[in-house]
Protein backbone atom coordinates (compact mmCIF):
# COMPACT_ATOMS: atom_id res chain seq x y z
CA UNK A 1 0.00 0.00 0.00
CA UNK A 2 1.31 3.46 -0.68
CA UNK A 3 2.19 5.47 2.28
CA UNK A 4 1.48 8.89 1.78
CA UNK A 5 2.61 12.40 3.56
CA UNK A 6 0.61 15.56 4.08
CA UNK A 7 1.85 18.75 2.44
CA UNK A 8 1.79 21.19 5.12
CA UNK A 9 2.38 23.90 2.86
CA UNK A 10 -0.87 23.31 0.97
CA UNK A 11 -2.99 21.47 3.16
CA UNK A 12 -4.25 22.92 6.45
CA UNK A 13 -2.94 26.44 5.03
CA UNK A 14 -5.58 28.37 7.06
CA UNK A 15 -4.43 26.80 10.23
CA UNK A 16 -0.75 28.18 12.06
CA UNK A 17 1.86 26.64 10.86
CA UNK A 18 2.75 24.46 13.84
CA UNK A 19 -1.30 23.38 14.48
CA UNK A 20 -1.03 21.61 10.84
CA UNK A 21 1.26 18.79 12.22
CA UNK A 22 -2.01 17.93 14.87
CA UNK A 23 -4.30 17.98 12.08
CA UNK A 24 -2.53 15.85 9.46
CA UNK A 25 -1.76 12.87 12.07
CA UNK A 26 -5.80 13.04 13.60
CA UNK A 27 -6.23 12.71 9.57
CA UNK A 28 -4.28 9.38 9.36
CA UNK A 29 -1.46 10.66 7.73
CA UNK A 30 1.81 9.26 8.55
CA UNK A 31 4.55 11.51 8.16
CA UNK A 32 4.74 15.13 5.99
CA UNK A 33 6.74 17.76 3.81
CA UNK A 34 6.02 21.49 3.70
CA UNK A 35 8.40 24.25 1.36
CA UNK A 36 10.23 25.57 4.02
CA UNK A 37 10.92 25.22 7.71
CA UNK A 38 13.24 28.23 8.26
CA UNK A 39 10.80 30.26 9.90
CA UNK A 40 10.36 28.00 12.83
CA UNK A 41 12.97 26.53 14.88
CA UNK A 42 14.15 23.13 14.28
CA UNK A 43 13.37 21.88 17.63
CA UNK A 44 10.10 23.80 17.99
CA UNK A 45 8.86 21.41 14.93
CA UNK A 46 10.61 18.38 15.58
CA UNK A 47 8.89 18.34 19.06
CA UNK A 48 5.48 18.59 17.08
CA UNK A 49 6.70 15.46 14.92
CA UNK A 50 7.51 13.54 18.15
CA UNK A 51 4.70 14.22 19.86
CA UNK A 52 1.77 13.36 17.42
CA UNK A 53 4.19 10.20 16.17
CA UNK A 54 5.14 11.66 12.51
CA UNK A 55 7.80 11.06 9.87
CA UNK A 56 9.25 14.14 8.73
CA UNK A 57 10.09 12.96 4.91
CA UNK A 58 11.05 15.62 3.08
CA UNK A 59 11.59 19.82 2.77
CA UNK A 60 13.32 22.41 0.62
CA UNK A 61 16.61 23.87 0.68
CA UNK A 62 16.34 27.44 0.37
CA UNK A 63 15.19 29.33 -2.56
CA UNK A 64 17.21 31.55 -2.12
CA UNK A 65 18.70 33.96 0.87
CA UNK A 66 20.95 32.36 3.79
CA UNK A 67 18.46 32.65 7.07
CA UNK A 68 15.01 33.24 7.82
CA UNK A 69 14.41 36.76 6.64
CA UNK A 70 16.32 36.86 3.57
CA UNK A 71 15.04 33.31 2.74
CA UNK A 72 11.47 34.66 2.83
CA UNK A 73 12.45 38.21 1.03
CA UNK A 74 13.43 36.00 -1.65
CA UNK A 75 10.28 33.37 -1.86
CA UNK A 76 8.33 36.55 -2.25
CA UNK A 77 10.50 38.32 -4.69
CA UNK A 78 10.32 35.25 -6.97
CA UNK A 79 13.32 33.35 -6.68
CA UNK A 80 12.73 29.89 -7.01
CA UNK A 81 16.19 28.24 -6.27
CA UNK A 82 19.45 29.21 -7.22
CA UNK A 83 21.71 25.64 -8.03
CA UNK A 84 21.75 26.76 -11.26
CA UNK A 85 22.27 30.31 -11.55
CA UNK A 86 25.95 31.55 -12.04
CA UNK A 87 27.79 33.74 -9.78
CA UNK A 88 24.98 32.79 -6.76
CA UNK A 89 27.10 29.44 -5.47
CA UNK A 90 28.03 30.73 -2.20
CA UNK A 91 24.45 31.46 -1.72
CA UNK A 92 23.29 28.29 -2.19
CA UNK A 93 25.97 26.45 -0.33
CA UNK A 94 24.83 28.92 2.48
CA UNK A 95 21.61 27.96 2.04
CA UNK A 96 22.21 24.04 1.95
CA UNK A 97 24.34 24.10 4.75
CA UNK A 98 20.67 25.41 6.90
CA UNK A 99 19.26 22.54 5.32
CA UNK A 100 21.55 19.96 6.57
CA UNK A 101 21.45 21.20 9.89
CA UNK A 102 17.50 21.40 9.62
CA UNK A 103 17.47 17.92 8.42
CA UNK A 104 19.57 16.58 10.94
CA UNK A 105 17.47 17.90 13.90
CA UNK A 106 13.88 16.63 12.44
CA UNK A 107 15.65 13.10 11.16
CA UNK A 108 14.76 13.66 7.55
CA UNK A 109 15.99 11.79 5.20
CA UNK A 110 15.31 14.10 2.06
CA UNK A 111 16.11 17.78 0.81
CA UNK A 112 14.96 19.02 -2.62
CA UNK A 113 17.09 21.52 -3.94
CA UNK A 114 15.04 23.84 -6.29
CA UNK A 115 17.29 24.47 -9.70
CA UNK A 116 16.32 28.15 -10.31
CA UNK A 117 14.53 29.90 -12.96
CA UNK A 118 16.44 30.05 -16.59
CA UNK A 119 17.29 34.20 -17.59
CA UNK A 120 15.85 35.59 -20.51
CA UNK A 121 18.11 34.89 -23.58
CA UNK A 122 20.26 32.09 -21.73
CA UNK A 123 20.73 28.41 -22.55
CA UNK A 124 20.30 25.47 -20.50
CA UNK A 125 23.83 24.63 -21.84
CA UNK A 126 25.23 28.18 -20.04
CA UNK A 127 23.98 26.80 -16.98
CA UNK A 128 23.77 23.44 -16.47
CA UNK A 129 27.79 23.54 -15.92
CA UNK A 130 26.56 25.85 -12.90
CA UNK A 131 24.12 22.89 -11.46
CA UNK A 132 26.36 19.58 -12.47
CA UNK A 133 28.85 21.10 -9.80
CA UNK A 134 26.69 22.53 -7.58
CA UNK A 135 24.40 19.28 -7.19
CA UNK A 136 28.01 17.62 -6.83
CA UNK A 137 28.56 19.48 -4.28
CA UNK A 138 25.35 18.90 -2.26
CA UNK A 139 25.26 15.65 -2.63
CA UNK A 140 28.84 15.20 -1.06
CA UNK A 141 27.80 17.37 1.42
CA UNK A 142 24.67 15.22 1.86
CA UNK A 143 25.91 12.05 1.84
CA UNK A 144 28.43 13.14 4.70
CA UNK A 145 24.92 13.69 6.75
CA UNK A 146 23.33 10.40 5.54
CA UNK A 147 20.73 12.36 3.18
CA UNK A 148 19.17 12.11 -0.09
CA UNK A 149 19.16 15.35 -2.65
CA UNK A 150 16.21 15.64 -4.53
CA UNK A 151 16.03 17.27 -8.17
CA UNK A 152 12.60 18.12 -9.35
CA UNK A 153 10.92 19.16 -12.64
CA UNK A 154 8.32 21.67 -12.76
CA UNK A 155 5.70 22.34 -15.56
CA UNK A 156 6.45 25.69 -16.76
CA UNK A 157 2.89 26.94 -16.55
CA UNK A 158 3.08 26.84 -12.60
CA UNK A 159 6.85 27.89 -12.94
CA UNK A 160 7.70 29.87 -16.33
CA UNK A 161 11.53 29.56 -17.22
CA UNK A 162 11.31 27.12 -15.07
CA UNK A 163 15.68 25.48 -15.56
CA UNK A 164 14.37 21.70 -15.12
CA UNK A 165 11.07 20.35 -16.77
CA UNK A 166 11.10 16.58 -17.96
CA UNK A 167 12.00 13.50 -16.71
CA UNK A 168 14.76 12.88 -19.17
CA UNK A 169 16.37 15.42 -17.80
CA UNK A 170 16.43 15.09 -14.95
CA UNK A 171 17.34 11.56 -14.93
CA UNK A 172 20.60 12.68 -17.38
CA UNK A 173 21.57 15.45 -14.70
CA UNK A 174 21.50 12.54 -12.00
CA UNK A 175 23.61 9.92 -14.00
CA UNK A 176 25.57 12.89 -15.23
CA UNK A 177 26.33 14.34 -11.31
CA UNK A 178 27.34 10.30 -10.61
CA UNK A 179 26.05 10.15 -6.92
CA UNK A 180 24.35 7.08 -5.81
CA UNK A 181 22.22 9.96 -2.55
CA UNK A 182 21.45 12.29 -6.05
CA UNK A 183 17.68 11.11 -7.06
CA UNK A 184 14.57 12.56 -8.75
CA UNK A 185 11.42 13.98 -7.13
CA UNK A 186 8.52 12.66 -9.35
CA UNK A 187 6.04 14.43 -8.84
CA UNK A 188 2.73 13.54 -11.53
CA UNK A 189 1.10 16.41 -11.53
CA UNK A 190 3.83 18.08 -13.49
CA UNK A 191 4.76 14.98 -15.45
CA UNK A 192 1.44 14.75 -16.74
CA UNK A 193 1.17 18.65 -17.93
CA UNK A 194 4.95 18.63 -19.64
CA UNK A 195 4.83 15.15 -20.90
CA UNK A 196 1.68 12.60 -19.77
CA UNK A 197 2.23 8.72 -20.08
CA UNK A 198 2.66 9.32 -16.34
CA UNK A 199 2.51 5.21 -16.00
CA UNK A 200 4.76 3.81 -18.43
CA UNK A 201 7.25 7.11 -17.04
CA UNK A 202 6.40 5.04 -13.36
CA UNK A 203 7.34 2.04 -14.75
CA UNK A 204 10.86 3.68 -16.43
CA UNK A 205 12.20 5.12 -13.91
CA UNK A 206 11.27 3.61 -10.84
CA UNK A 207 13.15 0.46 -11.08
CA UNK A 208 16.09 2.73 -11.67
CA UNK A 209 16.67 3.26 -8.22
CA UNK A 210 16.82 7.62 -9.14
CA UNK A 211 13.55 8.37 -8.09
CA UNK A 212 13.06 8.84 -4.09
CA UNK A 213 10.12 10.39 -3.98
CA UNK A 214 6.60 10.84 -5.37
CA UNK A 215 4.49 14.02 -5.41
CA UNK A 216 0.85 14.04 -6.74
CA UNK A 217 -2.02 16.45 -7.11
CA UNK A 218 -4.96 16.40 -9.67
CA UNK A 219 -5.07 18.32 -13.05
CA UNK A 220 -4.96 20.88 -14.50
CA UNK A 221 -6.34 22.28 -11.18
CA UNK A 222 -3.96 21.29 -8.40
CA UNK A 223 -6.63 20.03 -5.92
CA UNK A 224 -7.24 16.62 -4.76
CA UNK A 225 -6.34 13.81 -6.68
CA UNK A 226 -9.87 12.39 -7.23
CA UNK A 227 -10.53 15.12 -9.47
CA UNK A 228 -8.67 15.36 -13.05
CA UNK A 229 -7.63 13.89 -16.18
CA UNK A 230 -5.14 11.38 -14.00
CA UNK A 231 -6.84 8.49 -12.31
CA UNK A 232 -4.69 7.86 -9.25
CA UNK A 233 -6.02 5.01 -7.54
CA UNK A 234 -4.52 3.01 -10.89
CA UNK A 235 -1.54 4.91 -10.84
CA UNK A 236 -1.36 4.07 -7.28
CA UNK A 237 -1.22 0.40 -7.62
CA UNK A 238 1.30 0.95 -10.42
CA UNK A 239 3.69 2.32 -8.35
CA UNK A 240 2.82 -0.41 -5.30
CA UNK A 241 3.57 -2.87 -8.45
CA UNK A 242 6.83 -1.83 -9.46
CA UNK A 243 8.04 -0.90 -5.91
CA UNK A 244 7.40 -4.34 -4.80
CA UNK A 245 9.45 -5.30 -7.42
CA UNK A 246 12.18 -3.26 -7.43
CA UNK A 247 12.00 -2.89 -3.34
CA UNK A 248 11.19 0.89 -3.38
CA UNK A 249 10.34 1.78 -0.13
CA UNK A 250 9.69 5.90 -0.91
CA UNK A 251 6.92 8.09 -0.03
CA UNK A 252 4.04 9.94 -1.87
CA UNK A 253 3.59 13.66 -1.02
CA UNK A 254 0.37 15.04 -1.16
CA UNK A 255 1.23 18.42 -2.71
CA UNK A 256 -2.20 19.95 -3.70
CA UNK A 257 -4.50 22.62 -2.97
CA UNK A 258 -7.83 21.53 -1.27
CA UNK A 259 -10.52 22.39 -3.16
CA UNK A 260 -12.89 23.22 -0.17
CA UNK A 261 -9.72 26.01 1.15
CA UNK A 262 -6.99 25.55 3.26
CA UNK A 263 -8.24 25.18 6.63
CA UNK A 264 -8.60 21.76 8.44
CA UNK A 265 -12.23 21.34 7.76
CA UNK A 266 -11.50 22.42 4.12
CA UNK A 267 -8.85 19.91 3.81
CA UNK A 268 -10.75 17.04 6.14
CA UNK A 269 -14.07 17.63 3.34
CA UNK A 270 -12.09 16.49 0.14
CA UNK A 271 -9.92 13.55 1.68
CA UNK A 272 -12.23 11.03 0.66
CA UNK A 273 -10.26 10.09 -1.93
CA UNK A 274 -7.60 8.75 1.41
CA UNK A 275 -9.74 6.69 3.19
CA UNK A 276 -8.18 3.45 1.86
CA UNK A 277 -5.23 4.68 3.00
CA UNK A 278 -5.28 6.34 6.09
CA UNK A 279 -3.41 5.27 9.15
CA UNK A 280 -5.81 3.72 11.55
CA UNK A 281 -5.72 4.65 15.23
Amino acid sequence: MPRFAANLSMMYSEMPFLDRFEAAAQDGFEAVEYLFPYAVDATEIQSRLQHWGLKQVLFNAPPGGTDAASIEAAWAAGSRGSASIPGREAEFRAGFALALEYAHTLDCPRIHVMAGLLPEGKTHAEHEATYIQNLAWASAQAKAAGRDVLIEPINTRDIPGFFLNRQDQAHRIVQTVGADNLKVQMDLYHCQIVEGDVAMKIRQYLPTGRVGHFQIAGVPQRHEPDLGELHHPYLFEVIDEVAAACQWEGWIGCEYRPRAGGSAAGTRAGLGWFAPYRRRA
